[in-house]
């Protein structure tokens, strides 16, 4: 069975505090993983979370502050310890080649896994599979960053009742989805296209080209909001978010499901993220991630 889900692992920003971790986000993308910014703490968000090292076929990191990556090496020498059977891929910015580096080989250990590092260096497409198209997009932070978008193909989807109408029935709706036509019959008279699913992920960022790109269109976008509005300026000068800021990309992209994440630790009431969220005009599903919250990936249209 399918299963398409976001797992919060953490969603401190900076430093975590006692109800949050620091950062760490898992897609579940049909039979893959891929994990997004592991920051400290991560494995044992991991086991909490009943995620697997066995389960990531990627990882993904936005950029080298220390809440977005200091968990690589221990996940890293984890996905090592239990001999995890396929290849792990990483994707970062190449300018932070000697940060992970180092965080790779922070200690000794076995390599027993097929790590394989495919840095980030410009826009564009990082990997194609059957199930999905990854791409990343830079953004705007004091240290180099990139934010990155899943995008599944396009597919059919048929109508029974035209299918009935040409008389198609049994083995011979499947063979007119392989071949194209049948008796005369073209594909495109007995079914629609059928949208594929988008997933972002955007961390540290100010408004930029970047955000809208990633978030055009999205069914779920997790995004950083790690300040209220009125802290905008704090924002700017700090290469973040504020929830309205965030809210706004959301909402004029046309995003399904908006996941606010990475929060300051100097709020204490999580839902003002949400009335802010809200006052900037988006109306569609909000969550205002918590550590271990699991989120859907909706349904398709």
């Amino acid at each position: 069975m399918s299963v398409r889900e976001l797992v919060v692992l953490g969603t401190a920003s900076q430093v975590p505090t006692r109800h949050r971790n620091h950062n760490g986000y898992l897609l579940r993308w049909d039979g893959e993983g891929i994990l997004f910014d592991p920051g400290e703490g991560t494995q044992r968000q991991m086991l909490r979370a009943g995620v697997a090292v066995h389960d990531l076929n990627r990882i993904c990191v936005t950029h080298f502050h220390g809440d977005h990556s200091l968990g690589l090496a221990g996940v890293i020498q984890r996905i090592n310890l239990d001999q995890v059977p396929h290849e792990v891929t990483a994707h970062y910015p190449r300018s932070g080649q000697r940060f992970f580096d180092r965080l790779r080989y922070a200690t000794a250990y076995r390599e027993t896994v097929a790590l394989s590092e495919a840095p980030v260096d410009t826009d564009g497409t990082l990997a194609v599979t059957p199930a999905y198209t990854l791409d990343a997009r830079k953004l705007s932070h004091p240290v180099e960053s990139y934010g990155y978008r899943i995008t599944e193909p396009d597919g059919r989807r048929m109508l029974p009742e035209r299918l009935a109408a040409h008389g198609i029935k049994g083995p011979d709706v499947g063979r007119i989805q392989r071949e194209g036509s049948l008796n005369g019959v073209p594909l495109d008279e007995v079914s629609e296209v059928r949208r594929g699913q988008r997933f972002a992920f955007v961390m540290d960022t100010r408004l930029c080209e970047g955000v809208h790109a990633l978030a055009e269109g999205c069914d779920l976008l997790v995004i950083e909001s790690t300040f209220l509005d009125e802290d905008e300026t704090l924002a700017t000068d700090h290469g973040h978010l504020t929830a309205g800021q965030a809210a706004r990309a959301a909402r004029d992209a046309g995003v399904r499901h908006l996941v606010l994440t990475h929060f300051s630790q100097r709020y204490s009431d999580p839902e003002e993220f949400e009335r802010q969220a809200r006052a900037a005009g988006y109306e569609g599903e909000l969550t205002v991630a918590r550590d271990l919250t699991r989120v859907p990936v909706p349904k398709r249209r």
